[in-house]
């Protein structure tokens, strides 16, 4: 029996082995960039996915089938994710720090307009505004999502969850499109390293939450969520909506006043 309501967890193995492999994953992206055999990061890129599915498997045993995560257990989560989105934030906002500090104020190195002379910077109502579009339906979709499951509406949370996967999964086929039709590479100066640094780890946050809202799916096809307790779902959902307003900003800045 519990005597507080608390989770005390146990040994585990798993924060060792992430360690272990985002330092093979950063000593090998820098090798590779070197002229290095790729082997390294792919090993502890290996390895730091292994590792999140059998911490996550942990992490969901003990909130489903051992009913660890208390009332307390659950504000401590939502805690941890608020405190997870602001360093995001805080992340993001050197991306932007970066960028206006150039576009502001372009130097003579940059011809003293922006975007740069000889840089072409991609059409904001073609690609761009579709991919607004697209997230802003996701948007819609997962709130859906949330708003079914409070209800117990199982069949509305399932399919409003499937199609924020398939619009999350559209919007990186069409990020991928988007760079290989650009003019311009990451190497064409602070214009191209700007763009696609900003723009592409926000395509690397929406492969994480699309990967985040399938497991939310699959759990929820297992009926681990009930009206009072899913968390889990709430998590992905702050995390989607985070994703959304960042790439808001990303195309009011980069893509529509920054061409």
């Amino acid at each position: 029996m519990m005597r507080n309501p608390f989770h005390l967890v146990e040994f585990s193995p798993w924060p060792l082995t992430a360690s272990v492999g985002a330092f093979f994953l950063t000593c090998g992206i820098a090798g590779w960039l070197h002229g290095l055999t790729p082997f390294v990061a792919i090993l502890g890129l290996g390895v730091i996915l292994i590792t999140m599915v059998q911490w996550w498997r942990d992490v969901i045993r003990e909130s489903t089938y051992q009913g660890f995560h208390t009332s307390k257990v659950a504000s401590g989560l939502r805690w941890g994710m608020i405190l997870f989105i602001v360093s995001e934030v805080c992340f993001f906002f050197a991306f932007f720090w970066a960028y206006f500090h150039s576009s502001l104020a372009p130097s003579v190195e940059l011809g003293s307009c922006w975007p740069p002379a000889g840089v072409v910077p991609l059409n904001p109502f073609e690609v761009p505004l579709l991919n607004t579009g697209v997230l802003l339906g996701s948007g819609v979709t997962v709130t859906w999502a949330h708003h079914s499951l409070m209800e117990g509406k199982r069949l509305g949370s399932l399919q409003s969850l499937a199609m924020t996967v398939i619009l999350g999964l559209y919007f990186t086929f069409l990020q991928a499109e988007e760079y290989l039709e650009t003019f311009f590479t990451i190497a064409d100066g602070v214009y191209g390293s700007s763009f696609f640094v900003a723009t592409g780890f926000h395509g690397l946050h929406v492969l994480i939450g699309s990967s985040f809202l399938i497991v939310c799916f699959m759990r929820a096809y297992r009926w681990h969520f009930s009206k009072n307790h899913h968390f889990g779902f709430e998590a992905a959902a702050w995390y989607w909506h985070f994703v959304d307003v960042v790439w808001l900003f990303l195309y009011l800045s980069i893509y529509w006043w920054g061409s």
